[in-house]
């Protein structure tokens, strides 16, 4: 069985690991709940930082760019089942269920949702599935366990309904603040232009307004000049920081930091 398997397809995902992983340029764009069987999480946002550990159950709000590590259990594994709460399935469930939200969501958009038995006893009815690839969960089966997953969740945080049911747009967010926090992550223009709550075009319009360059020319400035200060300020390796500042490989980030500065960055090999 590969990692991560789909359990039911687009919505419910079990993943497993038996060595630690970093994983950059997380792009969540629908409400997610991570069920944390075994081994420990670490969620990094430009706002939180969220350790989950077995037994505990994180909710990610949509429209969010973050770093995700993942450590196995000393001798063992780590293990996930992840449900990603798609606006569709949600607005299928509200009308069946007659549900509605009280008002709008101020709150942290991550959240460890408080376990109690209720929400064991559901943990622990999905993981039969996500371990044994040969049982197969049907679309009515797979429905029936997000509703009772958002049902528990809602019985044990009543206002999570405002979360939850949140099916309004990315609005348009200060972008200057939103760059300077999330510029390390490689991620593409396109995907920046939708988590500010702009089309493409009104992105780089008011981009080049901002900050007086493009896109694109602007993230590789700000990185390559990231770099070159913890190198010569910090003492850091680049090895140990081009992928944290949102480049693809040691190689593309040595051409162009040469490329930019005259030089090659000292390379620890």
């Amino acid at each position: 069985m590969e990692s991560p398997a789909e359990i039911l397809p687009g919505v419910i995902f079990y993943s497993y690991l038996s060595s630690e992983r970093k994983e950059k340029a997380c792009i969540w764009n629908h409400h997610t709940l991570v069920l944390q069987v075994s081994g420990q999480m670490v969620l990094e946002t430009s706002e939180q930082n969220l350790t989950i550990s077995a037994g505990e159950v994180l909710l990610i709000h949509k429209n969010q760019l973050g770093t995700l590590i993942k450590t196995p259990e000393p001798g063992g594994q780590y293990e996930t089942v992840v449900i990603s709460l798609q606006e569709d399935l949600i607005r299928k469930i509200i009308l069946e269920e007659k549900m509605e939200a009280y008002g709008k969501y101020f709150g942290l958009p991550n959240l460890i949702i408080p376990s109690d038995d209720f929400l064991k006893g559901y943990f622990q009815s999905i993981v039969p599935y996500a371990r044994n690839s040969g049982a197969e969960m049907t679309d009515e089966m797979g429905l029936l366990k997000v509703k009772e997953g958002i049902k528990l969740m809602l019985m044990a945080v009543p206002e999570l309904r405002n979360f939850l049911f949140d099916f309004s747009e990315p609005y348009k967010i200060d972008l200057e603040k939103f760059m300077l926090s999330n510029y390390h992550f490689n991620v593409p223009v396109e995907e920046f232009s939708k988590l500010t709550g702009r089309s493409l075009s009104g992105f780089k319009r008011d981009f080049q307004k901002t900050f007086g360059m493009p896109p694109r020319k602007w993230l590789q400035e700000k990185r390559l000049n990231e770099a070159k200060h913890l190198i010569e300020s910090k003492n850091k390796k680049p090895s140990s920081i081009y992928l944290d500042l949102g480049f693809e490989s040691l190689s593309h980030f040595s051409q162009a930091f040469k490329k930019r500065f005259g030089k090659a960055p000292t390379l620890d090999i």
